[in-house]
């Protein structure tokens, strides 16, 4: 197989995480990539991830501070898993520069960032992948399977519901801050990319956000527990952050999202819910409904046929016939027809994002184009501050099309205007 020399540029949390996954695709024998540095103008977060990739992968990466550095070392691709806030200008350097890149969600930190992303990749004949895990569960792999055999017949409506977090810290302070990528953005993102990929395009939404806990607590800087640690990567950086900090970011979403198939969906997004967490998501067509579990748990998904024809077990599968995971997932997952699988999270992550990476190593070596490119990734930030515009401006329809082309950026402007995307 050719090897792809490639640097992880951003080597926090996130950072790990990634390399994580790429040591799992190593040891799955698919990885056509040759880790060869890790960037990161905080030398502490680099010698982290070099030492890690040592252990994993049995090479120490070479430890660099800027995206200049890199080029001496023959570097072909860059992983950037940075703070939103960066993705745009190092995207661009990097599609300059003549490198492939994987971006991580949200691609940009606004629309106008995203697209400066597409503007510089236009003709560039570099392969430019978002990051997004959520889709490639195989649960979801197989719900969208079902819905394209036509189980449940054309989809009518959809509730997303996700609820919880009440005022403790999701994963950083970042995540809670405008200017940085506020919680709405960075989960939501996930989210409306699953819409569209269950649903197709979206069209226009109406919204209602809200801003329920202005101040946000960290028990990890008081030697707790904390409430939010994907994958276990986060500690030592969550003990570092203040136990206690300002939000200026909306956490909580209500929303009717129209697709241009004339479907609707309703949506909530609440990280500021006290008591009983909520999570549900459904899909109701012309035949049925599927009742699908939260994305990374290996949970089973549900069928409702004829109103109350109830499938739930490995017979499913007899529904969705052409149904198939692709090589890497299935060899990651331990099966090319799964209907449930049963792993620890950290696994999870860890496998899903080496999918990620597989999928993004193959559109390098030309062997199939990208699932989530620049357009989608874009879309699916479009989407979720269309949601963010429209609770900005009382709950006013809001359409895709009008936030994808820059002519509604209310919200968004002092976010644009602090990146110096004004001018």
């Amino acid at each position: 197989m050719e090897r792809i020399p490639l640097a992880i540029v951003g080597c926090g949390g996130m950072g790990h995480r990634h390399l994580f996954g790429l040591a799992e695709l190593h040891r799955a024998g698919l990885s056509p990539f040759d880790l060869v540095a890790g960037c990161d103008p905080v030398t502490d977060n680099a010698n982290s991830l070099a030492v890690q990739a040592e252990q994993l992968l049995g090479k120490r990466p070479v430890v660099v501070g800027t995206l200049a550095e890199l080029e001496s070392l023959g570097v072909a691709a860059v992983d950037i898993t940075t703070t939103p806030r960066y993705h745009h200008t190092l995207g661009v350097e990097a599609i300059e520069r003549g490198w492939h890149a994987m971006i991580e969600k949200p691609v940009g930190l606004t629309v106008r960032a995203s697209n400066r992303i597409r503007a510089a990749a236009k003709g560039a004949s570099r392969v430019v992948s978002v990051a997004e895990n959520y889709r490639r569960d195989p649960i979801n792999r197989l719900a969208k399977a079902l819905i394209d055999a036509g189980v449940i017949g054309p989809p009518r409506f959809m509730i997303h519901q996700s609820s919880g977090g009440g005022n403790q810290m999701v994963i950083s302070v970042w995540r809670h801050q405008k200017d940085q990528s506020g919680i709405l953005l960075d989960v939501g993102v996930h989210f409306a990319d699953i819409l569209e990929y269950f649903m197709g395009e979206v069209s226009s939404v109406y919204a209602q956000t809200r801003l329920h806990e202005p101040t946000r607590y960290n028990p990890a800087a008081l030697g707790q527990e904390s409430t939010s640690n994907p994958a276990g990567v986060y500690g030592k950086w969550q003990r570092a952050m203040p136990a206690e900090f300002e939000a200026t970011a909306e956490d909580a979403n209500y929303a009717t999202v129209v697709f241009k198939s004339g479907a609707v969906a309703q949506y909530i997004e609440d990280h500021a819910a006290h008591g009983k967490g909520i999570w549900s998501r459904q899909i109701h067509g012309s035949k049925g409904s599927m009742d699908m579990p939260n994305d990374r748990s290996g949970n089973i998904l549900k069928l409702t046929l004829n109103r109350k024809q109830t499938i739930d077990d490995a017979s499913i599968l007899d529904l969705a016939p052409d149904f198939r995971l692709d090589k890497a997932t299935a060899t990651l997952f331990g099966g090319e027809r799964l209907w449930r699988y049963d792993l620890p999270f950290e696994q999870i992550d860890r496998k899903l994002i080496a999918v990620e990476y597989d999928d993004f190593g193959r559109g390098i070596l030309g062997e199939r184009p990208v699932e989530v490119d620049l357009e989608q990734g874009t879309r699916s930030v479009a989407v979720t501050y269309a949601m963010l515009e429209s609770g900005a401006a009382g709950g006013q329809p809001v359409d895709i099309d009008d936030v994808l082309a820059e002519r509604i950026t209310s919200y968004q402007d002092s976010i644009d205007e602090g990146l110096g995307l004004k001018t």
